[in-house]
């Protein structure tokens, strides 16, 4: 058992002051009450951990490689995706378990408490199968484990170069199923931690078929379903000449939608789709910096919100991985678009408010974890914030909250996070933060030699 005492923290009843969070042995909140007597450590602000919804933990290698222009004098998202897929030919399964170890860490480190990775990295160079079908899934395990950062994973259904279904071809030949193989390798693959999460994900409308598409709900009824959808206007354009509607508005017509699913960046809507999506109960799974890195355009966010809708955020591409930038981008994205100030406030509720608790709920309910408060009975996913400083100059409550998020200084502030009870996380760093990073910096050296 551990007792944490914080002078500050954010409950589902609001914020309240000298509580102590007790931990259960299985890694879930036992209990909360008044501070009374010791505690095993004492935190200024302590608030739930949110889950990093959107990972592909393997592009964190990538990361700085493609911000000179290239030869395509239109460059866009699809020039940096040929860069990917030729960085793909020289990963090996013990690259992309030390890569993953350091963005586990990463995330960790900045405030998040659990990860949904959408694992689309599945063979070896050219296609060719590992005699183990989960080869690549157990490294993101193994790196999971090592990091002690929950997991949700997502393996993916990539059987297309397109919507017109040609084969795939280059780097996508790693990342190739057949509706059967991908089913034996849900099959293969051997559960992490207790909070370990197994969920299911077509990559795409352009690359999974209609029928795979229907079929792979089935194979895990209650587990979380994401997909791509609607990310860049050519993306658009290619799915209404194949199949003769929108993307959102396909997915609307013909899923069966509802809240275990994730539609993941969404930033190609129509007014309609945002209110339909909003309604369905689908998570927007939001990656504001990826998508501003890749041009990938703004979502909806004011209007899906105003609707009823959920959404989460994740790290994507892992270009840079900070829980609070990514929620100040995603508003200042709305405020640019409406050339307003506090787009996303609430009359009761302060824009980091709604943020962070928006980010919590959707994030916990896209990657099936129980978590997203800190209340009796949920995983103990918890990030600890010093307020005694220069940053936070020891303001309280929602406007403590915001000045982490928008004077740009909250990571430097994170003292303690656990994730279902670990207590990974000590003094701003990760207990094994120097084996961790020796190891990615071997690996870096290694695969630029070969690159």
């Amino acid at each position: 058992m551990q007792i944490i005492h914080a002078r500050q923290a954010l409950t589902p009843e609001g914020w309240k002051d000298d509580i102590a969070v007790t931990l259960g042995d299985d890694g879930r909140i036992a209990k909360i009450a008044p501070q009374i007597g010791t505690a095993d450590c004492t935190v200024g602000l302590l608030l739930p951990a949110p889950v990093n919804l959107h990972s592909h933990a393997f592009q964190r290698a990538m990361a700085g490689l493609s911000e000179a222009r290239s030869p395509n004098p239109a460059d866009s998202f699809w020039t940096w995706r040929d860069l990917m897929y030729r960085f793909l030919t020289h990963l090996t399964p013990d690259d992309v378990e030390v890569i993953a170890a350091q963005v586990f860490m990463e995330m960790l480190e900045n405030g998040y408490g659990a990860v949904a990775e959408f694992h689309y990295l599945h063979h070896a160079l050219g296609g060719t199968a590992y005699a183990d079908p989960a080869e690549m899934s157990a490294r993101i395990i193994a790196a999971a484990n090592r990091v002690g950062l929950g997991l949700t994973l997502l393996p993916v259904l990539y059987q297309y170069g397109g919507c017109d279904q040609r084969p795939l071809s280059g780097g996508q030949l790693r990342f190739g199923n057949t509706p059967e193989s991908y089913a034996n390798l849900l099959n293969a693959i051997t559960p992490g931690a207790p909070d370990f999460i197994l969920g299911v994900a077509p990559h795409s409308l352009r690359a999974t078929s209609p029928e795979a598409l229907r079929d792979i709900a089935a194979l895990r009824p209650d587990a979380p379903i994401h997909i791509h959808i609607a990310e860049q206007l050519a993306e658009v354009d290619e799915v209404q000449a194949h199949r003769g509607a929108r993307p959102v508005e396909w997915l609307l017509d013909n899923a069966a939608l509802s809240p275990r699913w994730c539609a993941i960046h969404a930033t190609q809507m129509t007014e309609g789709e945002t209110t339909a999506l909003a309604k369905s109960g689908t998570i927007a799974g939001l990656c504001p910096i990826t998508e501003s890195n890749l041009g990938d355009g703004i979502f909806n966010g004011t209007e899906f919100l105003a609707a009823g809708g959920g959404f989460g955020v994740g790290s994507d591409s892992n270009i840079h991985i900070t829980l609070f930038e990514e929620l100040r981008v995603l508003e200042y994205s709305q405020r640019l678009r409406h050339k307003s100030r506090a787009a996303l406030a609430r009359p009761n509720a302060s824009t980091g408010h709604v943020l962070y608790t928006g980010a919590l709920a959707g994030g916990a309910r896209a990657a099936g974890r129980n978590s997203g408060a800190l209340a009796p009975g949920l995983w103990a996913d918890m990030v600890a914030l010093a307020t005694d400083n220069a940053f936070l100059c020891n303001r309280k409550g929602d406007m403590a909250l915001d000045t982490a998020i928008f004077a740009g200084h909250g990571p430097s502030c994170i003292t303690d996070v656990w994730s279902a009870g670990r207590h990974k996380v000590q003094g701003g760093q990760h207990r094994d933060h120097a084996s961790i990073t020796r190891d990615f910096c071997a690996t870096m050296a290694a695969l630029q030699a070969r690159l």
